[in-house]
């Protein structure tokens, strides 16, 4: 499968059970919305780089995982629609890095659209809220209201972009057996 149709293919399966699978991802989200609004207020009023890379750094690592137990819980979308909670996380790192193997230039677009598509969902509200600065810079001390602009944000973006990478992660992974199994490639 191209880079091409794998994304398209991506599309038209979240098209297709966009209401549970967004639900999902929203579920996800939410989950991973408290250890990131938790990181943010541990260095709220400390505005060195040295934290704001490590509230970076949780931040990442908290939203991989929530973006492999996604991918885990998606495997069996293509082939049966259903989602599958349990072992997600396993499953979904396996497919992730299966995914990476068979196509890189895939992830690659799925990062890459997934994260202009969240850029437009977060920034404007961000830089409106928090100012450009602070969005660009550490996070300082900014008002309750638009620490919570700026995290409502934060958790749309998410749950509509989630989804997409975790479907092209899957796509791609499963690629190499569907062409493997018709015996072309």
């Amino acid at each position: 499968m191209t880079v091409g149709g794998i994304v398209r293919g991506s599309l038209a399966l979240l098209g297709r059970h966009a209401g549970r699978v967004y639900a999902l991802a929203l579920a996800v989200t939410l989950v991973n919305t408290v250890p990131d609004v938790l990181r943010q207020l541990l260095v709220y009023r400390d505005p060195s780089l040295a934290s704001a890379l490590l509230v970076d750094l949780v931040g990442f690592t908290t939203g991989l995982i929530a973006q492999l137990w996604l991918t885990g819980a998606l495997t069996d979308l293509p082939g049966t629609g259903r989602v599958r909670p349990g072992g997600a996380l396993g499953r979904g790192t396996a497919t992730a890095l299966r995914a990476v193997r068979t196509s890189p230039l895939a992830v690659l677009a799925g990062v890459v659209l997934g994260g202009a598509v969240s850029a437009l969902l977060t920034l404007p509200a961000s830089v409106a809220a928090l100012g450009l600065e602070r969005v660009i810079g550490p996070l300082d001390a900014p008002s309750a209201g638009a620490f919570t602009v700026a995290t409502v944000s934060d958790v749309v973006a998410s749950a509509v972009t989630l989804p997409f990478l975790a479907v092209v992660l899957v796509l791609t992974a499963g690629s190499t057996r569907h062409v493997a199994g018709k015996g072309s490639s």
